[in-house]
């Protein structure tokens, strides 16, 4: 029997495909790269970093459907999320969670109450938050709908989030900030 030779070019093909096809599963499934473009999550990341995002953590979504894989565990408060735009469906921003569903919010003093206790932490306690915004004025407690999240910018005074355009909802996570890749001198993970 007399096996006949691959052509290089189909050869070529065949591995540029393979190599498309993985891509395209881990950037839909795994992990997918973002550059921040304004300072609204100052000092965390700044104008031009470019950061990887866990994808499954929440339960990536499962493109043309309305399913997502089962997630590995809910949003916790302090993540950075990357999220769909409420108002702009072809916008991904980045915020940090600050509210999860049934919580009641209230920005008080330059500090974020939950559920009537300050948040603590150095992640909380690094930034002032303003009460600007339709919501989270002086004195407002905001309840988090089923199903939803509000989200604050770390640089609170020019940060555009929760306050202005209200809630996340859960459909619209894509995931989780893990790493600042680019540029070399701010590589970290991101907390």
């Amino acid at each position: 029997m007399i096996r006949k030779k691959k052509s290089v070019i189909r050869d070529w093909a065949e591995s540029i495909l393979v190599a498309f096809i993985l891509a395209m599963v881990i950037r839909t499934f795994i992990v997918q790269a973002f550059k921040i473009p304004t300072g609204s999550m100052r000092m965390t990341l700044i104008e031009g970093d470019l950061i990887l995002v866990n994808k499954f953590v929440y339960g990536a979504k499962i493109p043309f459907t309305g399913f997502r894989l089962p997630e590995f565990h809910q949003p916790k408060r302090g993540d950075v999320v990357v999220f769909i735009y409420p108002e702009d469906r072809d916008k991904d921003f980045i915020k940090r969670m600050i509210g999860l569903p049934g919580d009641t919010v209230e920005i008080k003093g330059g500090s974020i109450f939950v559920n009537d206790k300050p948040l603590e932490g150095d992640i909380f306690n690094r930034t002032y938050y303003y009460n600007q915004g339709p919501l989270g004025g002086t004195g407002e407690k905001i309840v988090v709908p089923q199903d939803s999240y509000f989200v604050l910018g770390d640089n609170s005074a020019t940060s555009k989030d929760s306050r202005y355009w209200g809630f996340v909802p859960k459909k619209n996570l894509l995931g989780q900030a893990m790493v600042i890749y680019w540029p070399p001198k701010r590589i970290r993970l991101i907390k």
